[in-house]
């Protein structure tokens, strides 16, 4: 058992999402060692109604609804409780910034996470001004809520947690840790229909290896994701066999 312990609590209107995404695979894991804590926090039990409403119509007119403000207040100021003083609250939002590796290791640091995860046209911009710390986003594009991108980050940020994962090189090795997409990976068994495993891979010479796998790492990234060569830690005769040909 590790002391070290990160909290994560995800405001929504569907906590049994978020429930059922910590009773499986690495989150789970790291929640039975004591690694990591998540619970949610359903802004229907913070409602002056008995309908458990926490939506209206929007001011100016227009289509859908948008999720109000005293439901929202109560439920992160819920979740803040057995929290630090400074947890970080982050809204899941098209408009947020880009979620990535530095972001992730960023949030890794944290120690307290609040997610806060809207649905219909989304929250009242109030919240986002004075409850909201940071906004994330997945990518351009639009989904139905924010609990898949919430599940996203809690998913990125526990891999990085010590003793999560069995190895935690395991990280360390993931795309993106360096800058790079990650190399390809090979198991038994050696020979499937006609492909077989790369033969410096059975050689048992493990300085040949890695410099294989650095070699299949940089020229994939280089084919695959060209922009993140710009910014990765490349020598001269790296960054001159992988430039992009001119069209």
């Amino acid at each position: 058992m590790t002391e070290t312990i990160y909290a994560f609590s995800v405001v929504t209107l569907f906590p049994a999402m978020i429930d059922a995404f910590a009773n499986v695979g690495i989150v789970s894991r790291a929640a039975a060692r004591g690694i990591v804590r998540i619970e949610t926090h359903d802004p229907r039990s913070f409602t002056a109604n008995g309908r458990g409403q926490v939506d209206d119509a929007p001011y100016g007119g227009g289509p859908g609804m948008v999720m109000s403000v005293p439901p929202l207040r109560a439920a992160i100021k819920a979740a803040r409780h057995g929290m630090d003083a400074d947890a970080l609250v982050a809204y899941l939002s098209p408009q947020g910034r880009r979620l990535d590796q530095s972001l992730v290791a960023d949030l890794a640091t944290r120690r307290n996470l609040i997610l806060v995860a809207g649905r219909y046209e989304g929250i009242d911009e109030r919240v986002i001004e004075r409850d909201i710390d940071i906004e994330i986003s997945l990518g351009d594009f639009v989904m139905s809520g924010g609990e898949v991108a919430a599940m996203a980050v809690i998913d990125a940020v526990v891999r990085l947690l010590p003793g999560a994962l069995g190895s935690d090189l395991s990280a360390d090795m993931d795309s993106f840790a360096d800058g790079l997409l990650e190399y390809p990976q090979y198991t038994r068994p050696e020979i499937v229909d006609d492909q077989s495993v790369p033969d410096v891979l059975l050689s048992g010479n493990h300085r040949e290896i890695e410099r294989w796998r650095r070699e299949q790492s940089v020229a994939r990234t280089a084919q695959k994701r060209p922009d993140l060569l710009a910014r990765a830690d490349l020598s001269d005769d790296e960054r001159d066999r992988n430039r992009k040909s001119p069209r």
